[in-house]
């Protein structure tokens, strides 16, 4: 194994990961150091998993409707070991395709880790490597608020959560972000009563409020008991439950799940040595992933830039492109040249690129909102998805300032408009652009169709086109 590389990638998840394989792609000697499992926390205690379980409580959904799609209800399946059947998943994914996707990656796996000896030197397992580039990646962790008791009782985060034995009676979850709202549906499909409990005036704080208040809507109706704007006060054991004491009340349950957020993950990596500035939310570094210290990077959720498996991985390409390339071409690989969407795989989903009316508002800019709706197209009809709609923001000439998709398969739709601001695509170029019917891709093009339509309204513009028509 080499001690001198080219890139010593620390913390193999998202970002680490294509920073390594598109390394070796460019023919770069690159070292990768984890100091848990490959994959990091999106692979095997974050995104899949909780789609995994989400899987499973959605086709218990399924058949509890059966009536919904002309089929005899049936006795409603009980969840049979779902944290097992996650984890085989889990299995087969890290021993089959994460190992083969880094084969030509020098990996090292140590528990505790790298940590700087120097500005070009890492250390790990007792032995020294250096390398021309260095790209920390060793993403984030979660944060526990600090509630009296919290740490005196036995929570659950994303970390332990999918290694439950059995669903529990009750669970409790603090934060109302992806995370919470997942695991709410989740855990209240496979037959938990589910409280959920957070301090932000609406669920997905960041979300556009009418998405954030009809997927509400949707977990109030099956069974969550949703507090929004709420303290907790304490945390405690009694009885064999635990205990929250909070301004709504007093709550017992068997679990708690607290998802409050994130915090980086950097301890033990012997930062100061290399000189790299930091503080509690992250790394510093600028718009294409430099620190303060020439040659490192930090790239990913440890810079606190986006907290998305998606954009980790991103700016993990953009980095090493940038690391590469000419000073004078570097504009390209600026982080903030591209848009950041995200993704909340509820059931209606929640989808969002760019802006939303509250933050256009907030700017003072002028826009015109267009919606089209879930329960007024045929497909989603037949397929009993009503509940949704894709929302436009634009300026009156077709400029898309953000877009919000909501209902079934939001998380797909939603890159057409991902594109289309990215490459400055105005409406009235996705208007005319066909799309395949009847899918539920076609709710773009009627957004924009819809838009159009209003324009067409104006009486100046009637008259000249009923002109024009009538004179040729």
């Amino acid at each position: 194994m080499h001690k001198q590389y080219d890139m010593i990638v620390i913390g193999l998840g998202p970002a680490g990961m294509a920073l390594s394989v598109m390394g070796t792609a460019m023919g770069l000697n690159v070292l990768g150091i984890e100091k848990d499992k490959l994959g990091g926390e999106c692979l095997n205690t974050g995104c899949i998993p909780s789609k995994a379980l989400l899987k499973i409580a959605s086709v218990r959904k399924t058949v509890a409707e059966l009536d919904k799609y002309a089929l005899k209800k049936t006795d409603i399946p009980l969840p049979q070991r779902p944290f097992e059947h996650v984890q085989n998943h889990l299995k087969y994914i890290n021993e089959v395709k994460t190992a083969s996707m880094l084969d030509q990656v020098d990996v090292i796996i140590d528990k505790n880790g790298a940590a700087f000896v120097d500005s070009k030197t890492v250390q790990v397992g007792g032995k020294n490597y250096t390398a021309k580039h260095i790209y920390i990646t060793t993403g984030t962790k979660p944060f526990i608020p600090p509630i009296p008791g919290i740490k005196e009782v036995e929570s659950l985060t994303n970390d332990n959560l999918f290694f439950l034995e059995e669903v529990p009676e009750s669970l409790f979850i603090i934060g109302g972000g992806a995370i919470g709202c997942e695991m709410a549906q989740a855990f209240v499909r496979l037959g938990s009563k589910v409280v959920l409990a957070h301090m932000d005036p609406h669920l997905l704080p960041m979300a556009d409020l009418e998405a954030a208040q009809i997927l509400e809507e949707q977990l109030t109706k099956e069974g969550v008991e949703v507090h929004n704007a709420t303290n907790i006060r304490s945390v405690k054991n009694a009885d064999g439950k635990i205990v929250l004491e909070t301004d709504k009340g007093e709550f017992s349950c068997d679990k708690l799940l607290v998802a409050a957020g994130r915090k980086p993950s950097l301890n033990g990596l012997g930062l100061d040595k290399a000189g790299i500035d930091y503080d509690n939310k992250g790394i510093y570094a600028d718009d294409y992933g430099r620190t303060n210290v020439p040659n490192i990077w930090a790239v990913g959720d440890c810079n606190g830039k986006a907290l998305l498996s998606h954009a980790a991985m991103h700016q993990g390409m953009l980095s090493l492109m940038s690391s590469v390339m000419p000073f004078m071409r570097r504009l390209k690989f600026k982080y903030n040249r591209y848009q950041v969407p995200w993704s909340v795989f509820t059931d209606p989903e929640v989808a969002q690129v760019g802006k939303t009316e509250q933050q256009l508002q907030k700017e003072g800019i002028k826009y015109e909102a267009v919606k089209a709706s879930y329960a007024d197209y045929g497909r989603t009809i037949t397929d009993g998805k009503t509940t949704g709609f894709v929302k436009v923001l634009a300026s009156p000439f077709g400029k898309i300032y953000g877009v919000t998709a909501m209902g079934e398969a939001a998380s797909e739709i939603i890159h057409e408009y991902i594109l289309a601001m990215h490459k400055k695509i105005r409406l009235h170029d996705i208007m005319l652009m066909q799309h395949s019917f009847p899918t539920v891709a076609l709710l773009n093009k009627r957004v924009a169709e819809i838009w159009m339509m209003k324009k067409m309204k104006n009486p100046m513009l009637q008259k000249i086109i009923c002109f024009m028509f009538r004179r040729f």
